[in-house]
């Protein structure tokens, strides 16, 4: 086990340079390095877990500093419903309870589209919503509807629980395929929540 741990600890130690070095990089580029263009040989699991409420924990102990978290989510990728910590020379699986990342805030905009909602993740990031970054809502445990954010990939944010009840407040009613759908629009786009006779009963 000591041995394990050694291991899981040179690799952290190697990750956070190696992803230091990839946005030192990045910086001159677009942003965020090419994760999807790297292919590096599988090195194992590491100890490393994002929670629920968009904690990242390794060896089970918080990670505190919010620029080393910001720095491993611009690394981050799924691949066949995992989740990974990549860069061009290694490649270690992390684990996600829910979504890798949290939308914290939303910012109502307008373009030639009409109405833009942009959200900011827990890691800084923004994202416009539209059809490219897209909303999809699931059933919650108690009922009501849990919404989820495309960042980029096969990456998501969940929306908090205040950020969905502003949600509901500009929700509007469309007929999708012939059925009347209460949802949000967004970017020339709009995201069915539920029926919408459903969502009148809720309401």
């Amino acid at each position: 086990m000591a041995k394990q741990g050694q291991s899981a600890n040179r690799s952290l130690d190697g990750l956070t340079e190696a992803a230091r070095e990839a946005a030192g990089k990045a910086a001159t580029g677009k942003g965020l390095p090419p994760v999807h263009l790297w292919n590096p040989p599988f090195c194992g699991d590491l100890d490393m877990r994002i929670a629920s409420d968009g904690t990242w924990f390794y060896l089970g102990t918080p990670i505190g500093r919010p620029a080393l978290v910001r720095l491993f989510s611009t690394i981050l990728k799924r691949e066949d419903g995992k989740h990974f910590l990549v860069t061009p020379v290694e490649k270690v699986g992390i684990k996600v309870d829910d979504a890798p990342f949290l939308a914290v805030e939303m910012a109502k905009d307008e373009d030639a589209r009409g109405r833009l909602l942009r959200f900011r993740t827990n890691v800084d990031d923004w994202v416009a919503c539209d059809a490219d970054h897209r909303l999809r809502f699931e059933a919650a445990e108690d009922g009501g509807m849990v919404p989820y954010l495309h960042v980029r990939a096969d990456l998501w944010a969940k929306v908090t629980r205040a950020l969905y009840y502003d949600l509901v407040d500009i929700g509007e009613e469309r007929v999708v395929d012939g059925h009347p759908k209460f949802g949000i629009a967004s970017g020339g786009a709009f995201f069915a929540m539920a029926d919408a006779e459903q969502m009148r009963e809720a309401l």
